[in-house]
């Protein structure tokens, strides 16, 4: 391969690449979202500055069933999500990510910048209940319960979207192969062209479980706020990179 054909080529895999490049389109996404209160000092520590925490300290759990991603195939993920705020502009933070598939694995070290864990995530509706798992090793470290469609969600659907459209943020952290940092930033991208289909509400439980490689309790439950069940259609476009630790960005100052 010439240099152009390398620059070109998607990340990780120079033969047969596993995924495509960036945007991804998502049609019938599916969510089951648990909000609860956790420990104000554990949500700080696993917040990144200059990220700050919202006062609400709460955190959400969510279950995605994707069915029919572009480039990925059929896949379910499970994610720790801190709502923040970056210069004073709200967003969520991806606190960890955890998917059943291996193209997001690749694509998460190179284009999008959401580094992801393989585990098994499941979200399932068994008669009048949604219940969303995730085993990580052998364990089960994380079980959801909400009632199913309970309710429609109060919120309206304008203002679900616009919080799906929210910048969503992640730490990109991989070495050089001598194990120096080779890059080390706070990456963000906004979901576009969201259309949700369908939203409800409901009564919810979440149960987390103490793992050494799956650290999801770590954000304990101090009290659960309530779920939300909706189904989206949207884009996962290219992100940008918010800031870059590695040149000393001023972080008062990144934009």
């Amino acid at each position: 391969m010439n240099h152009l054909e390398i620059v070109a080529t998607p990340p990780i895999q120079e033969i047969g690449p596993s995924h495509p490049h960036l945007p991804y389109r998502f049609v019938d996404r599916g969510y089951m979202v648990i909000t609860y209160e956790s420990d104000p000092a554990a949500i700080r520590a696993a917040v990144p500055e200059p990220l700050v925490p919202d006062a609400s300290n709460q955190v959400s759990y969510e279950w995605i069933r994707m069915p029919n991603p572009s480039g990925f195939g059929d896949r379910t993920q499970s994610s720790v999500v801190i709502p923040c705020s970056f210069n004073g502009r709200p967003c969520d933070f991806i606190a960890q990510i955890y998917v059943d598939d291996d193209p997001p694995l690749s694509v998460g070290r190179g284009d999008d910048g959401f580094l992801r864990n393989y585990a098994r995530p499941k979200l399932a509706i068994l008669r009048n209940t949604l219940i969303g798992t995730l085993d990580f090793a052998g364990q089960r470290v994380a079980t959801a319960t909400m009632a199913y469609k309970h309710a429609l969600y109060a919120g309206g659907w304008s203002n679900l979207e616009a919080s799906l459209r929210k910048p969503r943020c992640r730490l990109k952290i991989i070495p050089n192969i001598d194990r120096d940092p080779a890059i080390a930033q706070l990456v963000g991208v906004e979901l576009t062209d969201v259309t949700v289909k369908g939203s409800w509400s409901g009564p919810a439980r979440l149960d987390l479980v103490p793992h050494v490689n799956a650290p999801v309790a770590d954000l304990p439950v101090r009290r659960v706020v309530g779920g939300r069940h909706f189904l989206a259609d949207l884009t996962l476009p290219a992100g940008r990179v918010l800031v870059d630790y590695l040149k000393g960005n001023d972080l008062r100052q990144a934009a």
